[in-house]
Order: C-alpha cells, then structure tokens, then sequence
C-alpha cells in the first residue's frame, strides 16, 4: 500500500531488485543484518529487507499517511523484526544509535530535499553511531542531481542509475 497523493515516491521495483542485487552481492546474505530505511515512505525497501532475513529493521518516515502505510504494510506481511519511528529523520539521528549499529543504511529521501540535509544526515550517521563496522550506506537520490558527500569514515564505492533515480553507495571503513 502507497498513501495516495504525490507526497511519497516510492523507489521503483527495478531499483530495489538492483539495490537488494548489489548488496547481497557484497555482503552475502542479509540474514541477521540490521537495516535502517530512513525516509521510509511506505516501507516497501525495509519491508523487502526483512523478507530476506534482515533483522532488526528500522524504518523512519514523519509523513503521517506514509507512516501509516508502512505500519499497515509490516503488520499484513507479519514481519515482526521490523519498529517504525514517526519522526522527521533528522531528529531522529541526533540522538545515539542503539549498540552495535547498523549493517545497511538505506536513505531515500524527497528529491527535493537539499544536498546539504542529506549530506547532515550522513555526518549524523557518524557521530552518532549508527552504523556497524563496514556498514553498507545506499543513498537514492534524482539522477540529474548530485552525489552525496560521503564524510570521515564512509567512502563512495560506486553508484548505480535507474532512469530517474541513482543509488549511490558508501561504505565505512571498519573502525
């Protein structure tokens, strides 16, 4: 289920079926791996996760209808590993992360969206410890864009385009 209007635009299924391609190719399964989506939208990206053994996942989405859409989503498919967070997911990341990490960070977040609050977000990811050692950070963001700036510890390590959108890939160094 997608809210309706034009407020969430969901990654297209060529995308994801590319994303869930590279990163199984990298990391192996992702069984037992912890998955954060931020900008969750409808969830299907944390949702696909979880049905391929991702646990915990975490979704953040503060559109109250694409909240509700991935709540709704998650308890048809039964998939108890996966918490939603309602919250904007700037505020979100200013707090610290739970131990451990996270082993894939997914951001999708509103084309629109400045190059400068993504790049925060990503900053965010480090000093608050949200990714695990070699974590894998997939950012989706409009083709004609730019990359994003990958700080400190995460370096671009390629990116992939599907017709209007780009996934482009980091990955923490292990520290």
């Amino acid at each position: 289920m997608v809210p309706a209007g034009d407020g969430t635009r969901p990654t297209s299924s060529r995308a994801r079926e590319g994303l869930f391609s590279s990163l199984e190719s990298e990391l192996g399964s992702l069984h037992g791996r912890a998955f954060l989506d931020l900008y969750a939208g409808s969830g299907a990206v944390g949702l696909e996760a979880a049905s391929r053994g991702a646990a915990p996942v975490v979704l953040v989405e503060s559109d109250r209808q694409a909240w509700h859409a991935a709540r709704e989503n998650a308890a048809t498919l039964g998939l108890s590993q996966v918490t939603l967070h309602r919250a904007a997911v700037e505020t979100h990341l200013s707090h610290d992360a739970p131990a451990g990490g996270f082993d894939v960070v997914f951001l999708d977040p509103p084309y629109s969206l400045a190059d400068s609050v993504v790049d925060e977000c990503l900053v965010m990811l480090v000093q608050h410890r949200w990714l695990a050692p070699d974590a894998v950070v997939v950012v989706e963001r409009a083709t004609r864009g730019s990359p994003p700036t990958w700080p400190g510890v995460l370096a671009a390590t390629r990116s992939r385009r599907y017709g209007e959108a780009t996934l482009w890939y980091g990955r923490a160094d292990g520290a």
